[in-house]
């Protein structure tokens, strides 16, 4: 099976990096592919291969199959199906579903707080106050998080595997970086563990050179 995952700016593209964290966390091989966003040629080149006019995307070839995968929970839910030995998803059914609950909850919700926290994934940027609806969202995910770990004992939000529930808050740990949201207890050990990862340490050195080379 030959796995492509295209890509947007890393500082910035926040959905790329959830689709790339389970193909990246599954094992198998792959190749990525860039897209330059905010640019004169971005429009054009994402939509001579995404249907939806969006990153990332996943080309998918399987033998005589040859396919696409242009959403980042769909990403996620095929990269479980394939590699089933990463445990993208906890193993347990209930355990399972609350997963999945969680991971969507994040792909729909929070708009306040994508709007006025954008990703700028290798920047940090203190000192925004956070409106009230971008608190409100805040407190939401701390309460997803504390719940989480209560119940799995951590230090990933279903146990010792870093999976796909992990990867949709992960842009949001960097933002907490970012802006400088103070956190305490389960919390911040949670996106402290969460943000030292190696592959979040791999997109960093990615979003850093970006910034290095003007690219942002």
């Amino acid at each position: 099976m030959k796995l492509t995952i295209a890509v947007g700016t890393k500082n910035w593209s926040s959905w790329s990096l959830r689709g790339w964290l389970p193909v990246r966390a599954s094992g198998l091989a792959f190749t990525e592919q860039y897209i330059r966003l905010r640019h004169d040629d971005t429009e054009s080149d994402v939509k001579a291969i995404s249907p939806s006019g969006l990153v990332p995307l996943l080309s998918v070839e399987d033998g005589d199959a040859k396919f696409q995968i242009w959403d980042s929970l769909a990403i996620a839910e095929f990269m479980a199906e394939i590699a089933p030995a990463a445990r993208l998803w906890p193993e347990d059914r209930v355990a399972r579903a609350k997963a999945r609950s969680v991971a969507a909850e994040m792909h729909s919700g929070f708009p306040a707080l994508r709007q006025q926290f954008s990703m700028e994934f290798a920047r940090h940027m203190p000192g925004v106050t956070p409106t009230e609806g971008t608190a409100k969202a805040i407190a939401r995910i701390v309460t997803v998080w504390e719940d989480a770990l209560k119940e799995s004992g951590g230090p990933f939000l279903f146990g010792k595997t870093f999976g796909n529930a992990d990867f949709f808050y992960a842009p949001v740990v960097s933002r907490f970086h970012s802006y400088d949201v103070k956190l305490t207890g389960a919390a911040k050990a949670y996106a402290d563990t969460v943000w030292h990862h190696p592959f979040m340490r791999e997109w960093l050195k990615a979003s850093a050179q970006e910034v290095a080379e003007g690219v942002v």
